[in-house]
This record gives structure tokens, sequence and C-alpha cells, in this order.
């Protein structure tokens, strides 16, 4: 009996330290959100190791598939410029894997500037863990205009 115990509360300290690991790779990818909401290019950089890698896969009007390398740094000066309208990136349907210090986060997405739809699309993040914290090294999303499903508690 006494073994039986022992083993139930080993298995459940594992999972507990796995959700503990994948809610911290969540926070970090919340923090790229909330510093689009807030234009806080300070707080968008702390989620990124120095120089991370970024694209954008689409289809072009041609249906031709396209991979396009992105600029971080562009998209930290976008991110930090002042402007009137909120950057709006909800997210669902988090997957979250760990293996070690790597994990990669797969999200679905909608992007609003304000209230106004601008396109959706999927997120696929690639993190490192370094002296115990979790940072974004590559980068790649989707984006499209149509067969968008987003759930209705989404804004």
């Amino acid at each position: 009996m006494k073994n039986i115990l022992t083993l139930l509360l080993f298995i459940v300290s594992i999972h507990c330290s796995a959700q503990d690991q994948k809610d911290e790779v969540m926070a970090v990818i919340n923090q790229v959100f909330e510093a689009m909401r807030t234009n806080d290019s300070t707080l968008l950089k702390q989620s990124f190791t120095d120089n991370p890698n970024t694209f954008t896969a689409y289809i072009n009007q041609e249906g031709k598939s396209i991979l396009a390398t992105g600029d971080f740094q562009r998209f930290v000066n976008a991110v930090g410029q002042p402007k009137e309208q909120v950057w709006n990136e909800p997210i669902w349907n988090e997957k979250v894997e760990i293996d070690g210090n790597l994990a990669q986060v797969w999200v679905d997405y909608a992007f609003y500037i304000d209230d106004q739809f601008s396109h959706c699309g999927v997120d696929a993040f690639h993190l490192i863990n370094q002296d115990g914290a979790w940072k974004i090294f590559h980068l790649v999303d989707t984006r499209r205009r149509s067969d968008c499903v987003i759930p209705d508690d989404i804004d």
C-alpha cells in the first residue's frame, strides 16, 4: 500500500510540474499579446531571445504558397509606436508541448484593430528555456481574411 501511495504522489508531482511549465510558457505567449495591446515594446522584447526568427506563411492572390521572412525590429518598432487604435489578438485552442528546455506552442488567433476584424490564422512559437526563463526564438504565423472560425466568446 505504501508503494502505491508513493507512486501516486510521484505521478501527481510530475503532472503538476508539467502543468507549471506549460503555464510558464503560456505566460510568455500571453505577454506578447499584452505588449501588442498596450504598445509596450519593452515588454514585447522581454518575451524573445536577442535575435529571433519570424516568418509569415500565406497564400497570395495567385494561389501561390509564400513564406515571408519577418523583421523582428520592425515588429518591435510597430508595437511601440504610439497609436490611438488597440491591436488585439485573442487566442484559443492552445497546444503546448515541452521537452527539456524546448517548447512549442500552436494557437489559433484573430487579429483586430480596435473592434474591427483584420485577419485570422495560427501562431506557431518555439521557445527555449535559458537560465530558468522561457524565451521565444522562432515565430511563424499564417494569415487569412476568410474561412475564419472564431469562437463566439472571442472579441
